[in-house]
């Protein structure tokens, strides 16, 4: 049985990455890519469904964990009646093959230990064939899957399973490297596990060093920076939303999700992430993503894609796997990248201006695409589609997509304004215009004193708080103040956002789901612009109470339970963390909004209506 979601921990090689359970299992691990068929799926099933357990023989004294400073390398600490050892647990930065490192360091007396490997391919479906080499490396393979495991631990294998059991005494050092390979190829070349342990440490050190401090959040901050880069397909620049798939919004229930994709909707907040840490190398890199994969035809952009900018990203049920906590479906793949959702072009043209305005630059290639996005736009923002939240019921007039399609026309105004580049000027003048003002007509509703989820309705939305945000409206309008109220009377559950009313019927599946935990965060930027610094600062700190022992944050909060739900860790929810951060410390240079603005004065980035 799985573990609460915060007690698992991440590591990574940014290409893949795996969870490790406080136990000392590592319970999910897709090989070689974040979105490759599982080999260890245990969290969404059982330990049939593969897992590697290192862990004491006997029950632990005490067992703590943190992570080597400002690394991304796990130190797990056993504490027995006879010893204490540890589990140091990491991914180097991949050159080649793929590793995941797995070292037992004895620091007290003498502790006996178990090993048990069972490799599971295609989601735990399939059990390999187990060959022992000639120099002692095990071998297992199915299909087209291969991984060796060497170690100096003398193991056995039997019905697809590897293990043993072994001893650690103080100053001892036991190492495990199990490494992925094509099955057609020879085994991978092994590694000297402390040099890679060094190499590893090395590299997030180095990496690391260039952030930008964050006032008294600059710890939390720096380990959301690190999570955002385990999130990060080194290859291509991409970032994946989350590195699982199907841990659930509620327990037991059927909101089951696979986020081993790439969202064009956080493209602006993680770009603004990525610069206000310093971090313009890797920046460059996810616009470069964005700009390689959204070129093509225009009608024909997507919410989400594949790493590499793959289109097909077919969702089908695992229907062999049990669920996380007996949450069914298990998903692979997601249908939702099929919907449309006019609110990307906003956020596309958002983040193209910003890297522009920043320390990107543009060029004409990426204004021509922008251009040709802009064009086909104008076709189409006037119809209904599937909303920020990716709805499966009927298509509406979202009042979010309609704010970002004038997001859209807004920022390509300003980019021929400020920066002297051909287009229709005029005439996306007008258009902008037009847009803000059927939204103020038709999004907000006086009898409730609120801008709604869609045109016509009488519910509220947490996207309503992204207005003052993307520069749609000061934050001191009276719209904007009575919405932000509206949320905080409506929208809240012990101190944290939900996404919506839950009356609001949105896509047939049952009721029910956490509190949202980057609404939360961007209520907080609201607060702060409004000059209730006081406020923002304790809804921050509310949110930061809520991460795992290590740092951590999934996408969602279980009140009730008092637990973190939804695929974990979450890149948005940790890119709203570092840019809210920023925000409270006046720290960020490159905001969507006029960072630390308290008056009503109309900011640089709001429509001249």
């Amino acid at each position: 049985m799985a573990y609460r979601i915060e007690d698992y921990a991440i590591i990574g090689d940014c290409e893949t990455a795996a969870l490790v359970g406080r136990d000392g299992s590592i319970d999910w691990l897709c090989w070689p890519r974040f979105d490759s068929p599982a080999c260890f799926a245990a969290l969404v099933g059982s330990a049939d469904n593969g897992r590697w357990l290192v862990e004491p023989l006997g029950r632990a004294a005490r067992v703590s964990r943190r992570y080597r400073g400002r690394t991304l390398i796990l130190e797990t600490e056993i504490e027995c009646a006879s010893g204490c050892a540890t589990v140091v647990d990491f991914m180097p930065p991949r050159e080649k093959a793929s590793d995941v490192v797995r070292i037992v360091r004895g620091t007290r007396g003498r502790v006996e230990m178990r090993t048990e490997l069972n490799i599971r391919f295609d989601y735990g479906s399939l059990v390999p064939w187990i060959t022992r080499l000639d120099d002692g490396t095990w071998r297992a393979v199915e299909g087209p899957d291969m991984a060796v495991l060497r170690s100096p631990v003398a193991l056995s294998s039997g019905q697809g399973t590897i293990g043993g059991e072994f001893a650690v005494s103080a100053g001892q050092m036991i190492p495990f490297v199990l490494t992925y390979g094509g099955s057609h190829l020879p085994p991978p070349r092994p590694i000297k596990p402390l040099d890679a342990f060094d190499d590893t440490e090395d590299y997030w050190r180095g990496w690391v060093s260039r952030a930008r401090p964050a006032g008294p959040w600059s710890d939390a901050v720096v380990r959301s920076l690190i999570t955002l880069k385990a999130a990060t397909y080194r290859p291509s620049g991409a970032i994946v939303a989350a590195p699982t798939s199907s841990l659930p919004e509620r327990i037991g229930g059927k909101r089951n999700w696979d986020y081993r994709y790439c969202w064009l909707r956080d493209a602006t907040f993680t770009l603004l992430a990525l610069m206000n840490a310093g971090f313009d190398e890797d920046a460059r890199a996810w616009r470069q993503w964005l700009l390689r994969t959204t070129a093509g035809e225009p009608g024909r952009l997507q919410i989400m894609y594949g790493l590499t900018g793959e289109h097909r990203v077919p969702e089908w049920e695992l229907d062999w796997l049990g669920g996380y906590k007996d949450s069914k479906p298990v998903r692979a793949g997601n249908a939702a990248a099929k919907q449309m959702q006019i609110d990307v072009y906003g956020e596309l043209m958002d983040v193209l201006y910003h890297a522009r305005r920043g320390r990107l630059g543009g060029s004409e290639e990426g204004w021509a695409l922008q251009r040709g996005l802009l064009d086909h736009l104008q076709t189409i923002w006037e119809e209904a589609d599937h909303g920020i939240w990716e709805v499966r019921g009927d298509r509406r007039r979202f009042t979010n997509s309609k704010i970002m399609a004038w997001v859209a026309f807004d920022r390509a105004v300003k980019t021929i304004e400020q920066f002297k580049l051909d287009g229709p000027l005029d005439r996306w003048r007008a258009l902008r215009a037009r847009i803000h003002e059927e939204i103020c007509r038709y999004g907000f509703n006086p009898e409730v004193g609120a801008f709604v989820q869609s045109y016509g309705s009488k519910h509220l939305d947490a996207s309503a708080l992204l207005i003052p945000l993307v520069g749609f409206l000061p934050v001191r309008d009276a719209r904007v103040r009575s919405t932000i109220d509206a949320v905080q009377r409506q929208l809240m559950v012990d101190g944290l956002v939900k996404r919506y009313d839950s009356g609001a019927g949105l896509d047939g599946l049952p009721a029910g789901e956490g509190v949202f935990l980057p609404c939360t965060f961007w209520l907080a930027a609201d607060l702060f612009l409004l000059g209730r610094r006081r406020e923002a600062c304790e809804l921050f700190e509310r949110v930061l109470s809520l991460r795992s022992d290590l740092g951590l944050l999934s996408e969602e909060y279980d009140t009730g339970a008092k637990r973190l739900i939804g695929n974990f860790p979450q890149a948005l929810s940790h890119i709203a963390l570092v840019n809210t951060a920023y925000l409270l410390t006046s720290q960020g240079q490159h905001q969507r909004h006029e960072a630390g603005a308290t008056t009503a004065a109309k900011h640089p980035m709001q429509a001249d209506a």
